[in-house]
């Protein structure tokens, strides 16, 4: 049985941040996630989490400059010392609110670099990361990334993040599979799930629509069908909602989206 998780950064958009994780619990999501915590106090986050009996699953590493569109440091070379300090950051925050995986970004391929160029800095940074998450009992996720939302990104691929894994070579490094992103750069969605879930290096995974990103009721990917493969698979991670509710910020809008859960309610 599937175990869903809302998404706090993209869900209720009608609500301030905070106030998202009670329409989330009202809703029966039993675990959120979201992109940062840092402009809250973590104290305020922590609280909400305890008054609306939720699990936080998952957040990100701070990415850089992410308003000026940096999309992560793992992979700049000349950002170590940034890198190292939002990694100790996001563990504070881990710590704090009992969250056992964050993903670290991997950045935007500076003008004239190729992947190639940059892979020892990024296998470097995550065998950095993994070693200092590992003495807080984290995961450091990495995550492959389309090319159409996000141009230019160090990470794309299955097999490009599942090599890195066995150069790095921890077992707290794992990869964060979206099943939207990866149909749109490579699709074969449910061969890679039978591919890569068996091996114990997906350590969560999440949803949308396929093309628009909303609701996974929408679009050309079978949820129905690879929900039930995760289960034949085994999968008993958390599953991520990662989608623009269809009804935008309309009040009531991502409720009103959730029919599509209800099989597996």
């Amino acid at each position: 049985m599937p175990r869903f998780a809302a998404n706090l950064s993209l869900l209720y958009p009608e609500f301030d941040f905070l106030d998202r994780f009670e329409a989330a619990a009202k809703d029966g999501f039993k675990a959120v996630e979201f992109l940062f915590p840092y402009a809250f106090d973590v104290r305020e986050i922590a609280a909400r989490l305890k008054a609306n009996d939720l699990q936080q699953v998952l957040f990100n590493a701070p990415p850089g400059d992410w308003d000026a569109g940096e999309r992560g440091l793992a992979c700049l070379p000349a950002r170590e010392a940034e890198f190292q300090s939002g990694l100790g950051r996001a563990l504070d925050y881990a710590a704090a609110l009992n969250c056992p995986r964050i993903h670290v970004m991997a950045g935007l391929l500076p003008a004239g670099s190729t992947a190639t160029d940059l892979q020892t800095t990024y296998t470097e940074r995550l065998r950095w990361a993994a070693k200092q998450a590992a003495g807080c009992g984290v995961e450091i996720m990495i995550e492959p990334i389309n090319t159409r939302n996000m141009p230019g990104y160090f990470l794309n691929r299955q097999d490009q993040a599942h090599a890195v894994l066995l150069e790095v070579g921890a077992p707290n490094l794992k990869v964060q599979m979206d099943l939207y992103h990866c149909q749109i750069v490579e699709g074969d969605v449910a061969t890679k799930l039978r591919q890569y879930l068996p091996t114990g290096s997906v350590g969560h995974i999440q949803i949308a629509g396929v093309p628009e990103r909303h609701e996974p009721d929408l679009g050309e990917l079978n949820y129905p069908y690879l929900f039930a493969l995760l289960d034949e698979l085994g999968y008993s991670g958390w599953i991520g909602c990662e989608y623009h509710p269809a009804r935008g910020a309309q009040p009531g809008g991502t409720s009103a989206g959730l029919s599509w859960r209800k099989p597996w309610l």
